[in-house]
């Protein structure tokens, strides 16, 4: 029961949630095509009737065929067959990992996780070649006692270093370098122009957002947070922002920027001669019916 329910079935049910989760992502950047709720469950469910069925058979065919307890020694014999069918079987999908690992070599997105699924994957190969090896040639290791510590360190091993592969980096960077890491986080997300999917915004707090005109010449927030596009947040700090607030002129020391200031390649609400008021939602704009009077030379507000 242990052997069966525990032992071959979480080694499976590891590699095969490795398969939907590699397959998900093919999908969703190699395949360009969504992966659905419907598409989740379907996966799930492949996993769960692959997994449940094979276990199954083997707990209700003859503990002779595979795994039957002895109390003369206090061990399981697990026969030859049961081990070579429960060893092809992991081969099998993790040759399946492996084909889905070089599918997604070359994914441009946050989720490129290649360098480690490839280590993940080369620690799994390095034990399954050890069970392979001691299954097979050793037939009664569980009577070595040796050779039982060494299985049970290298399985220690693995299954521990596998998870820090995953999450040693971040873990380590979130605790040593939180804000760093953040913030090279959110670029990282930002490059993948998937904003909305992601749900974050990459406005700082030194940056000015603006309201963006739409489609149908209305100024529009979006749910109270502004549509901003990949290259419309500016990173400008402002110091004195008029020399003479009566005539709106601005001076070269006006702005403070990290490269060299021009004019030209600002958004309209930044440019020089305007009176630039920070938008609030549901507040008069030069956009709407309910626009205050202008300022006298005919400047308008905004």
């Amino acid at each position: 029961l242990w052997v069966i329910w525990f032992r071959v079935l979480f080694c499976y049910i590891f590699a095969t949630l490795n398969i939907v989760r590699f397959y998900a992502l093919d999908r969703v950047f190699n395949q360009k095509k969504p992966f659905t709720k419907v598409a989740s469950l379907i996966a799930g469910a492949i996993v769960i009737v692959f997994n449940v069925v094979f276990c199954l058979v083997n707990q209700l065919v003859s503990d002779e065929l595979t795994v039957q307890y002895v109390d003369t020694f206090e061990v399981c014999n697990v026969t030859q067959g049961f081990r070579i069918a429960a060893l092809v079987t992991q081969w099998i999908l993790w040759a399946g990992c492996a084909v889905l690992i070089f599918r997604l070599r070359n994914i441009q997105s946050s989720f490129n996780e290649f360098r480690e699924s490839l280590a993940i994957f080369a620690v799994i190969i390095a034990l399954l070649t050890e069970s392979t090896v001691t299954y097979i040639h050793f037939k009664y290791y569980t009577l070595e006692k040796n050779r039982r510590i060494e299985k049970t360190l290298m399985d220690t091993v693995a299954s521990n270093l596998i998870v820090w592969l995953i999450i040693g980096y971040p873990v380590i960077m979130s605790i040593f370098r939180r804000h760093a890491y953040e913030q090279s986080w959110v670029e990282r997300l930002a490059k993948d122009n998937n904003k909305t999917a992601y749900e974050f915004t990459s406005n700082q707090p030194n940056t000015t957002s603006y309201a963006k005109m739409n489609d149908n010449g209305d100024s529009a927030f979006n749910n109270s947070q502004l549509n901003i596009g990949e290259n419309e947040t500016i990173d400008y700090q402002y110091s004195n922002m008029f020399v003479d607030p009566g005539s709106l002129r601005t001076d070269s020391s006006t702005l403070r920027t990290h490269g060299a200031y021009n004019d030209s390649e600002l958004p309209m609400a930044l440019r020089t001669n305007l009176h630039i008021r920070r938008p609030v939602l549901n507040s008069p704009s030069m956009f709407n019916s309910n626009s205050p009077a202008p300022l006298p030379g005919n400047r308008a507000v905004l």
